[in-house]
């Protein structure tokens, strides 16, 4: 599978590439300032007037900023185009996306392109500011985090983020009890996640597995496919994962190539949409785009478990029934 970004720049690296420096790309060097903004207080009342806030304000010779300088650099740019009044703070900016992300015990300073931000107010002509005069960011989405992205159930629309300016392309690094998987997503189309230490999800998930012996996995709702990676990477002897939104699917596919997993894609945007080019120690994968309601007539084989990971505020109950005859046990997480 190509594993280019649809930008045409290298926005997809190896995990191999990210975790080699991980831990150090966002702690700061013995030259990078501390900064203390508060974030409810408005940033007028906390900068000089005279002082020009531009890409070079606030960076240290690293070539990287504390997160709160760049914020306050989208936030300026932001008031400037009216899209923010002259009393706003810097919690009213903007939600930023890190990439990769993965849990920090410090604000983080930032280099070139490790940032998408999601705004509910920005415009086509302040995101395009944004990406031309913020070096760290690397994408601007219009959307109100309180909504989910992609498409909850066959009775919902699809809802998506728009992207305004650059690309939003990102990645996660999400531990598991048998290592570090990379889920990558364009995040205009994939709901936000946060990682965490340690993700109650794949717990959930590892303590199921426990019970069989190189089980078979169904995972039906696999979004951009953490659940179903962690479980091949447990040693699950096969796993076809599922999810009723393309993009969705399309993403876990590319997120099995990127952790390893390869495949081929078949072309279609329903049905089989890819497959393990190859076994993995007798492991396999496949990757479908189907309602789940209609899987039982599409899939011609038996799971050991199921996962059903739905939406907040969606009722797994219809889940539960349309996948009850193809495997052993349902796992809601």
């Amino acid at each position: 599978m190509d594993l280019k970004c649809r930008c045409n720049q290298e926005c997809i690296k190896s995990p191999a590439d990210i975790l080699e420096k991980i831990e150090f790309e966002y702690y700061p060097c013995k030259n990078c300032p501390e900064w203390k903004f508060k974030k409810f207080k408005p940033l007028v009342d906390q900068l000089d007037p005279a002082e020009t806030i531009d890409a070079k304000w606030g960076r240290c010779i690293c070539n990287r900023r504390h997160l709160d300088v760049v914020v306050t650099h989208i936030l300026k740019i932001m008031q400037e185009e009216g899209v923010k009044t002259k009393k706003a703070t810097l919690r009213d900016a903007c939600i930023p996306l890190i990439t990769p992300a993965y849990p920090l015990k410090n604000v983080p300073y930032l280099p070139k392109d490790s940032l998408v931000i999601l705004s509910p107010d920005v415009n086509q002509k302040c995101a395009e500011r944004i990406v031309k005069e913020v070096p760290e960011v690397k994408g601007v989405l219009k959307g109100d985090i309180k909504e989910t992205v992609g498409m909850k159930d066959s009775k919902s629309h699809p809802h998506v983020y728009e992207l305004l300016a650059g690309c939003d392309m990102r990645s996660d690094l999400v531990q598991t009890p048998f290592g570090p998987i990379i889920i990558y997503k364009h995040q205009g189309e994939i709901h936000i996640e946060f990682p965490k230490p340690t993700s109650p999800k794949i717990s959930i998930l590892k303590k199921a597995m426990e019970n069989y012996e190189d089980p078979t996995i169904l995972d039906c709702t696999c979004g951009p496919g953490t659940l179903g990676i962690a479980a091949l990477k447990g040693g699950a002897k096969r796993v076809v994962f599922n999810d009723i939104w393309y993009p969705a699917a399309y993403t876990a596919a590319l997120n099995l190539e990127v952790n390893g997993f390869p495949v081929e894609l078949s072309g279609l945007k329903s049905g089989l949409i890819a497959n393990g080019v190859k076994d993995i120690e007798g492991q396999s994968w496949s990757v479908y785009c189907v309602d789940v309601r209609e899987l039982g007539s599409v899939l011609k084989e038996k799971f050991d478990l199921c996962l059903v990971d739905t939406f907040p505020g969606v009722d797994a109950e219809e889940f539960k029934e349309s996948v009850d005859s193809l495997c052993s046990e349902i796992v809601i997480i």
